[in-house]
């Protein structure tokens, strides 16, 4: 749609010719429950005689004045754009527009609370959705000055970037709160929270001794679950190892957090007013893997408050810049400063293998991304922009040394503090302090796409000594670059004692080239398992050797720490999911070994992936057997878990997504009417809610099952999962249902959208989800043409036909073929669908050679 897609030609342009003072914007949120009024004021700078357009979703513009002159709304108002002609040196312009709530998670989100009626407003602006709240220069590098002024229900809170005002009467029921001006910030972090929330208050002492209030919000319905105590702890833990890092005190004048409902994302880093999503608020007892996600969050947004919020990108380009920050930065806080130390552990079992998985589809992208415009990087925040960004940031510590590495962001934010900055900016500073040349790692590391594979070269002669030692570096075809890694090698052996594997030796060292030798190994005697990349500090893919791949088979449960058995962990999933071993042989190392497995992030991602491997990789004709098998070794593992354990819970929710044959759901069922007992196991809200979606999906629970529980538990979070369990119901009529709500009416809020799919998704026999295949072909263009970004994006990944055969990758070529150029994010989103049917289609011949060969054996 014109003038929806801001492109970076467009924005340099505007860039070049105009410069903002400031926005003065009055909101009334009483007018309606489909549109609020919005009236601003935009004073700004431009070259005389010139013309421009400033960006705004509007349902209805009354008037528009620039520079005392009426233009036509009419004529310069198109609802996405309203254009700005004859401009002088200095300008005033006047919009009294109306502008519509959303219930996407898109602009100024509505939401009526079904517990109490209640409604609760947030917004959310990343990427180019402040333009749904007012009319704004929408880019990063035009920052400005915002001031609001809010009038609604007298008995709600209203949270801005600035600290809430004491409000003033405005008529019966009505009050207004008048915001003071933030400082210089680019549009999409600036934000209005308003509902009656309800808050929790406390404060700390910033390193330059200012108070810096605290708040966090909740529905007043969902506030006797939230640990606030929790989030002030590791706000407080965050603030200190920050300011102590960047030597850089806070930059804003208080810091609330909001969990708010229907959220798209997990969070947002609105200066000084961050929005979480409410999956956040744990009603039921939440796993330690989920906990520590949290964690992780809380300490991502609170990065960006210097990195990202205080220094800006210039453009969308260096996206990553913040995201990968944020996200190396958490986790290093998480490990050095907190209770959470296991943080990298985390981080190398789920974001790095997010980072591999993303770096290996056709769509894979330098992390400096080539950004064009908005669609551009509207399918830019993944796996590339976050998990790899920040596994090559840690990288780069490893190469300069953290010490250094803070030494040169403290200077790059005094001098960029406020403004805008790319990353040669960064780059240089980082030269400086650590005396290295960066330009050749940055080009390697940073403007070329795909990822490398390491492998142990370890010659030993008949007393087990090793004779020669070298790291082999390979690429692929498409990205073929070899880079420079700063890597350690660890030596474990089986301590007889202990039964433990634990590390006797290590070695850190730099790679580069297709091979290095490590002659400071030679002589030295040859380990039970070589672990290339010990300690996680590179962004590559692991080989085990064949000796070390024998230990791991029998002992990966056996190492002492949680980190080198991750980093093994993804070996083996590294070789399924290359098609390079089969996946019964991985089905069998993750049944034998989840068992053992300490760390619950870990716990979780080999459960989900194991999800993967059953429904997609093993071979067609061996998959019923070895699911059934699956599901039954699931249910030992529960029931000989310790009881009350995070790995009980696990591997129950496991058991529940896997059952399928008539004892296995007797089992579920047993479960959900309290006639089987596991000791320790309690049976709370969303653990009953997933007993449920089983049921349904099996075809032991049907509508008006679902429909009771909803009743008992008639709840945003009971909303969405009633939403899932009756599109899991294996029915034609159910399947039907869920594709007219979705695809023909488009009517639903995002969360309970998201839902619908997933259970729309669920269906053991393929038959009934084979009529949408051609179908979703036919309608996704128009849908991503006419929808906003992130329901179009919710039904073109989770609508995409997933049964893992050729008939599927062929359909998706030949959309492919006559897909129109303009939509590039399309395209991307359909090429990423369809190598994984690719991937899953080579992992089943894999399987299936494997299968034959052992049984000719």
């Amino acid at each position: 749609m014109p003038g929806k897609n801001l492109t970076r030609v467009e924005a340099a342009d505007r860039a070049a010719l105009v410069s903002v003072d400031s926005y003065d914007v009055v909101l009334d949120l009483t007018t309606g429950d489909s549109t609020f009024q919005t009236t601003t004021t935009v004073k700004f700078t431009a070259r005389p005689g010139e013309s421009t357009f400033i960006d705004a979703f509007t349902a209805d513009v009354r008037s528009i004045t620039l520079n005392g002159h009426d233009l036509d709304p009419t004529e310069v108002a198109d609802g996405l754009r309203i254009q700005l002609p004859h401009l002088e040196q200095d300008n005033v312009l006047v919009v009294d527009a109306d502008m519509y709530y959303t219930n996407t998670g898109e602009g100024l989100h509505r939401f009526v609370d079904p517990v109490d009626q209640e409604v609760y407003l947030y917004s959310q602006f990343e990427v180019a959705d402040t333009r749904r709240m007012f009319p704004v220069f929408e880019q990063p590098d035009l920052k400005s000055r915002f001031t609001f002024t809010v009038t609604a229900p007298e008995h709600w809170q209203v949270v801005s970037n600035q600290p809430t005002p004491e409000p003033t009467r405005a008529g019966e029921g009505k009050a207004t709160w008048a915001f003071g001006p933030t400082p210089l910030l680019p549009p999409y972090i600036t934000a209005l929270v308003a509902g009656p929330y309800d808050v929790v208050r406390d404060e700390l002492t910033s390193s330059d001794g200012r108070v810096i209030p605290l708040g966090v919000f909740a529905r007043k319905s969902l506030m006797e679950h939230l640990d606030a105590e929790e989030i002030f702890e590791i706000t407080k833990q965050g603030f200190e190892f920050y300011e102590s890092q960047f030597a850089t005190p806070y930059p804003f004048d208080k810091y609330d957090q909001l969990f708010v409902p229907q959220f798209n994302a997990g969070a947002m880093e609105n200066a000084g007013c961050v929005t979480f999503v409410e999956a956040y608020v744990f009603r039921s007892r939440p796993t330690r893997a989920r906990v520590e996600r949290r964690v992780i969050t809380v300490l991502h947004e609170l990065a960006h408050m210097w990195f990202g919020n205080l220094v800006t990108m210039r453009w969308w380009n260096d996206l990553w810049l913040n995201e990968s920050f944020a996200e190396y930065a958490s986790t290093l806080a998480s490990a050095q400063a907190t209770k959470y130390d296991n943080a990298w552990t985390t981080f190398a079992a789920s974001e790095k293998s997010w980072g591999f998985e993303q770096d290996q589809l056709p769509t894979t992208h330098p992390i400096k991304a080539d950004i064009t415009d908005l669609e551009d990087v509207l399918v830019n925040f993944d796996g590339i922009t976050y998990a790899k960004g920040a596994s090559v940031l840690k990288q780069l510590v490893a190469w300069v040394g953290q010490d250094q590495f803070m030494a040169g962001l403290r200077t790059y934010f005094d001098k960029h503090g406020w403004a805008n900055a790319e990353l040669k900016d960064l780059m240089t500073e980082l030269e400086t302090a650590s005396g290295r040349d960066l330009a050749d790692w940055t080009e390697r590391w940073l403007e070329t796409a795909g990822v490398n594979t390491l492998s142990p070269r370890c010659e030993r002669d008949d007393d087990n000594l090793i004779t020669s030692f070298a790291i082999e570096q390979t690429a692929t075809e498409e990205y073929p670059i070899l880079r420079p890694h700063r890597l350690a090698i660890g030596f474990y052996d089986i301590d007889e004692t202990s039964g433990h594997l634990v590390r006797n030796h290590r070695v850190e060292i730099d790679v580069d080239g297709a091979l290095t030798e490590v002659p400071d190994l030679v002589g030295l005697e040859a380990p039970d398992l070589v672990l290339v990349n010990d300690d996680d500090l590179a962004y590559a893919k692991i080989r085990l050797d064949e000796y070390s791949q024998d230990t791991a088979t029998e002992h990966l449960k056996d190492f002492e720490e949680s980190l080198p058995r991750a980093l093994v962990w993804q070996a083996a999933w590294d070789g399924v999911h290359d098609a390079v071993s089969p996946a019964r042989d991985y089905v069998r190392t993750v049944l034998n070994n989840i068992g053992f497995e300490s760390d619950s992030t870990t716990v979780q991602v080999q459960l989900s992936q194991l999800d993967t491997v059953l429904d997609n990789y093993v071979a067609p004709g061996d998959r019923d057997t070895i699911a059934v098998d699956a599901a039954e070794r699931l249910w030992t593992l529960a029931t000989s878990a310790e009881p009350g354990s995070d790995s009980q819970l696990q591997f129950v929710r496991a058991f529940a997504r896997r059952a399928r044959t008539a004892e296995q759901l007797d089992r579920v069922d047993g479960l959900d009417s309290g006639e089987l007992l596991l000791d320790g196991l309690e049976i709370d809200t969303d653990l009953r809610w997933a007993l449920l979606i089983s049921l349904a999906a099996g075809g032991r629970a049907d509508v008006a099952a679902v429909d009771a529980a909803l009743e008992r538990d008639n709840t945003e979070h009971g909303a969405i999962a009633a939403a899932h369990a009756r599109a899991a119901i294996p029915t034609p009529e159910a399947k039907a249902a869920v594709w007219k709500a979705v695809v023909e009416e488009g009517s639903m809020p995002n969360s309970q959208q998201q839902a619908a799919i997933a259970g729309f998704r669920q269906a053991t026999d393929p038959a009934l989800l084979a009529p949408y295949v051609d179908k979703f072909f036919e309608v996704v263009t128009d849908i991503y043409r006419q929808r906003s970004h992130e329901i179009a994006e919710q039904i073109a990944v989770g609508l995409f036909p997933r049964t893992p055969v050729q008939s599927t990758v062929d359909a998706a070529d030949a959309f492919l073929d006559q897909l129109p150029s303009d939509l590039n994010g399309l395209r991307r989103l359909i090429l990423e669908g369809r190598d994984r049917v690719a991937r899953a289609v080579a992992a089943q011949e894999v399987d299936s050679r494997a299968a034959a060969a052992r049984s000719n054996a």
